[in-house]
């Protein structure tokens, strides 16, 4: 039987943006997603038992078994390949916490290791990029980098084709927060594709919005190298004003930032492609962490208690 695992992730600043090449900041998380494949004589099967909003199993099935299929091809197999799958781990399914990279990072190594092609983290993650393409049509690649290395990464992908370009943030140590779910099941694609769109026909609304958000990463960056969490908060805070600008916020997501905002927390703002979806909250510290999740969870969210420059192992 083979095992792998993925990071699940969270994005403090560019989604949207870093589709279009303007950089980002990504930080993988403590929770993840666990994985194991074993051989079989029938076609395949797939045991998901991962903890989340209700329906997202059920929504991402078609794209679950699409994404395994072209991983399966990626690594020059049969994509009728049989073997059972199962999916589990502490990292829940929530739309916006990189759930579907970090089960083709957890898939792609288990399959690595059962059928003994000994993957190197280049190649799981170049073949966790194609599976994301069932999920997001023109994935990023930013989900999978996290997924498969972990910690905090400056990423920009490369418009014109080759490789994206990934640089590793450090900070002194991983910092709390709290990940809120709408509950609400986000198509990732139709947001990343409604962007493109508005920002095509509207260029004078939008492109200040971008040069802005560019901006806000490049500060972010220095925050964080330089231990100021309480600017990375601020920065938080305007970049889910810009998101709202590009209209891929909605009232749920409006309503947990406003609720973290209240309690204390340093930052907030959707995380993710919006629409539904997730927000993160910047809660470093135990005690102000449960104050904010405990005020979420009052109001009947599904919340996630985890930290964000987690490295690889």
């Amino acid at each position: 039987m083979g095992k792998g695992s993925g990071y699940g992730k969270v994005i403090l600043f560019g989604e949207h943006f870093v589709v279009h090449g303007v950089p980002g900041i990504v930080s993988a998380t403590d929770a993840k997603t666990d994985s194991e494949v074993k051989k079989t004589a029938q076609v395949i099967t797939i045991t998901d038992e991962r903890k989340g909003s209700k329906g997202y199993a059920e929504e991402k099935k078609l794209q679950q078994i699409e994404s395994i299929q072209r991983m399966l091809k990626a690594m020059g197999m049969n994509p009728q390949t049989s073997m059972s799958i199962w999916i589990g781990g502490d990292l829940p399914g929530f739309s916006g916490l990189g759930a579907s990279a970090a089960s083709s990072v957890a898939i792609a190594r288990a399959i690595s290791e059962e059928f003994g092609l000994n993957l190197p983290d280049e190649r799981i993650n170049e073949v966790a990029y194609e599976a994301e393409k069932a999920y997001a049509g023109n994935p990023s690649g930013i989900d999978n980098t996290a997924a498969t290395f972990g910690g905090f990464m400056w990423f920009k992908k490369n418009t014109a084709g080759g490789p994206d370009f990934v640089e590793r943030i450090s900070i002194r140590e991983p910092v709390e927060i709290v990940i809120c779910s709408t509950g609400k099941v986000a198509n990732t694609k139709a947001m990343v594709e409604g962007v493109a769109e508005r920002k095509k026909q509207n260029p004078q609304k939008y492109d200040p919005m971008f040069k802005r958000a560019e901006e806000i990463a490049a500060e972010g960056k220095k925050a964080l190298e330089t231990g100021d969490i309480k600017k990375v908060g601020e920065l938080m805070n305007e970049n889910h004003t810009i998101l709202q600008g590009i209209e891929v916020s909605s009232k749920e997501l409006d309503l947990l930032v406003d609720i973290a905002r209240k309690e204390g927390a340093l930052g907030a703002k959707l995380t993710g492609g919006g629409g539904g979806g997730c927000m993160v909250a910047l809660t470093p510290g135990k005690e102000l962490q449960e104050k904010v999740a405990s005020a979420m969870e009052k109001e009947g969210f599904q919340v996630l208690r985890t930290k964000v420059g987690v490295q690889k192992q």
